[in-house]
Parts: C-alpha cells; sequence; structure tokens
C-alpha cells in the first residue's frame, strides 16, 4: 500500500512545484510591473550631450529605471532643466542629475563647474545692454575692448577681438542690488586670459558678442580704427556714388539724337 503511494506523492510534489512557478511568473511578476510603473520615469540624456550644452525638450527624455540604477540627484520632470547648462559631459541615456548641471542661482554655485587649470573672472559689461539681456550660464561669447588712445577723449577710438568661443558661467543685471552701470558677467577662461579681460575691465569698455553654441571657429580678426572704419566707408560710398561725366552724357544724348 505504502509502495504504490508513493508514485503519487512524487507527482503531486512536481505538480505543487510547478503551481509555485505558475504563481510567482504570473502574481510576482505583476506586481513587481506594477510597482516600476508607480514610479516616476527618470530624466535622461536622448544623446551624448558635450559641456556648455544648453538643455531643451529635443535634448532630455524619460525613462524608467529600477530603483536601485536612480542616481542621487535624478529628477523626474524635464521641465526642471530647461535652460539648464550642462557643466560636465553626459552620455546618451544617461540620468541627468543636478550635479551634471549649472544651478540657475549662480550665487549659490561656489566652484562648481570650474575645471582644473581653469579661473571664474567678473567683467563689467557698458556697451551690449541688449545681449547681456539674453545671456545665460552656458553660453558663448566673443569679448571685444574699445579704447581711446587720448585720455582727453579726442583721440583716434579703437575696437579689438580680445577672445573668443568664451563660456559664460553666471550673468548678473544691471541694477541687480548693487551700484555702478553695466551688467556684470561672469566667464570661465583660462589664467592668462583672465589676466587680459582683468586688464580690459580696469581701463577700457567691453562689449559682449553672443555666439551660436555649434560655432567653434576663431578666425583672426585686425584691430579697427574709428578713422580707418570712417575712410573705408567714404572709398566704398565714393565708388557706389560715382556717376558719367557730363561730357561723356552730353556725347551718349548727341549720338543718340543722330540715329534715324
Amino acid at each position: 500500500m505504502k509502495k504504490n503511494l508513493l508514485p503519487l506523492l512524487g507527482v503531486a510534489f512536481v505538480v505543487a512545484i510547478i503551481a509555485t512557478g505558475i504563481f510567482y511568473g504570473l502574481i510576482v511578476g505583476r506586481l513587481r510591473t506594477t510597482q516600476s510603473q508607480s514610479q516616476p520615469g527618470v530624466v535622461v540624456a536622448a544623446r551624448s550631450l558635450e559641456r556648455g550644452t544648453v538643455l531643451e525638450a529635443s535634448l532630455v527624455k524619460l525613462a524608467n529605471l529600477p530603483a536601485t540604477d536612480r542616481p542621487k540627484g535624478a529628477l523626474s520632470d524635464p521641465e526642471q532643466l530647461a535652460g539648464l547648462a550642462v557643466v560636465q559631459p553626459v552620455g546618451e541615456n544617461q540620468p541627468i542629475t543636478l550635479a551634471d548641471v549649472a544651478p540657475r542661482d549662480p550665487a549659490g554655485a561656489g566652484g562648481k563647474g570650474i575645471p582644473a587649470g581653469m579661473r571664474a573672472v567678473s567683467i563689467r559689461v557698458i556697451d551690449s545692454p541688449g545681449v547681456t539681456s539674453l545671456l545665460r550660464t552656458g553660453y558663448r561669447v566673443d569679448v571685444q575692448v574699445v579704447h581711446n588712445r587720448s585720455t582727453q577723449g579726442s583721440g583716434d577710438t579703437e575696437l579689438r577681438t580680445m577672445l573668443q568661443d568664451i563660456e559664460v558661467l553666471a550673468v548678473q543685471p544691471e541694477g541687480a542690488g548693487r551700484t555702478g552701470p553695466g551688467a556684470v558677467v561672469t566667464l570661465l577662461a583660462k589664467p592668462a586670459e583672465a589676466d587680459m579681460l582683468s586688464v580690459a575691465d580696469a581701463g577700457a569698455k567691453i562689449r559682449l558678442l553672443l555666439r551660436n553654441p555649434s560655432d567653434r571657429e576663431q578666425p583672426p580678426l585686425p584691430n579697427l580704427a574709428l578713422t580707418n572704419l570712417f575712410a573705408r566707408g567714404s572709398a566704398s560710398g565714393a565708388r557706389a556714388e560715382r556717376r558719367p561725366e557730363p561730357a561723356a552724357q552730353g556725347n551718349r544724348s548727341a549720338a543718340l539724337l543722330r540715329k534715324p
């Protein structure tokens, strides 16, 4: 009798194992799926992002990641990153955290985003109010210096494009809780470039030119003096306004009258 029960017990044991597997696969699997779906998505890079890239909707996307793969500071709303600049490279499909972007309030940034060997230097920009109103952290600019050779202001005015493709770290608009004209713009520069910017800020007027972030060209640009500018303008104007001599006009008219 006991020998006849052994095969039945074996079959029952196998059936119990199969039933347990089915239950685990269906029920527990659904529970895990429901749990993962209940967690908000994580903002990741839609493509590889270089340092200085200003984030917009086309550059980020949401991805469902397990809780164990969610890094500290991960975000679930792409709007939280809109307009912020990347301060270190981010790979494609890699989560973008608060540590990867420049803060909206540069005053609390400390030394964040300043690579080794670089310096943050502030300059006062008086002559470019339209451009400074557009500047944001991560934008890139060219720096022009305007200087009058005479201390009395009667000498020739000279302009030089001193630096090109310089990254903006912060912008403090004119009148933002301080005295003095012009906006204060903090730029990221090499030590030698920072010295040049400091000297220009102390003894000349500074203008900024806003660049397209994908334009990294730095063509050689000569110094430009005001007298030379007007001289070239006068020459081109004289060429544009040149007219036939009166005698030539008279000969042409006489020839037309002689035609039958």
